[in-house]
């Protein structure tokens, strides 16, 4: 667990044991409430180590929980390197990275008071905001998923967000054809990418040393227990 807010992750901590625990064992001087008596999972932690490279974040965001693996943690340069969700994601992030276009992977947009959606890879551009979805060939179809893509889909756009959703298939087999190029097209559709107030410019796969990225923005305060 670990915050990334200023520029880099340069610190860690190792798992050394999970064990399970009532609320009034992790919390003895609490006045006895509702939630004395619920069980947790308490994490027996290492001192904390410092990284030989620091992982770097482009933009200002709390982040309090990534699952990943060790190889990817070792070998991480920025923290969208870090996700482990779906080979289909990694797919389309590799795709991404090689051509420099700037994203923030599983980027969390409040719709609500207390509730809101995670999206895969979200796209910030000088004139409007892109959520690009993988859509897995199994978790995907369907009636009621279908139904769930559609209200979700309908609240993003109604936060402002334009939104592509690409099957597995499509990822597999037409990467380079068509998912890459549809990413390029809408994104200078809106503008280009994000330029912090520096003279927009479309995004050229073809020269991304040309491009101009912004480094922060705030992410949501997240409520927790």
């Amino acid at each position: 667990m670990f915050q990334a807010e200023q520029y880099s992750v340069r610190y860690y901590a190792r798992v050394l044991e999970i064990r399970k625990a009532f609320r009034w064992q992790l919390f003895p001087n609490e006045r006895p409430n509702k939630k004395t008596n619920r069980r947790y999972y308490q994490l027996i932690l290492s001192p904390l180590e410092e990284l030989p490279q620091p992982i770097f974040a482009h933009r200002l965001r709390r982040i309090v929980f990534i699952p990943t693996t060790w190889e990817k943690f070792v070998n991480a340069v920025e923290i969208n390197d870090l996700f482990d969700e779906s080979p289909l994601e990694d797919r389309l992030w590799a795709a991404l990275k090689r051509i420099d276009m700037q994203v923030e992977r599983q980027f969390f947009v409040p719709v609500g008071r207390r509730r809101g959606y995670f999206l895969d890879f979200a796209v910030f551009c000088n004139a409007g905001k892109l959520d690009v979805e993988t859509d897995g060939d199994t978790w995907h179809i369907g009636r009621a998923s279908a139904s769930q893509d559609n209200e979700r889909d309908n609240e993003l756009t109604s936060k402002g967000w334009d939104i592509l959703r690409f099957r597995g298939q499509r990822i597999r087999e037409e990467m380079d054809d068509y998912c890459v190029p549809k990413i390029v097209e809408t994104v200078n559709r809106l503008g280009g990418l994000e330029a912090n107030g520096l003279v927009p410019r479309p995004f050229d796969p073809d020269r991304p040393e040309a491009q101009q990225l912004t480094l922060f923005e705030a992410g949501p305060e997240y409520d927790l227990d």
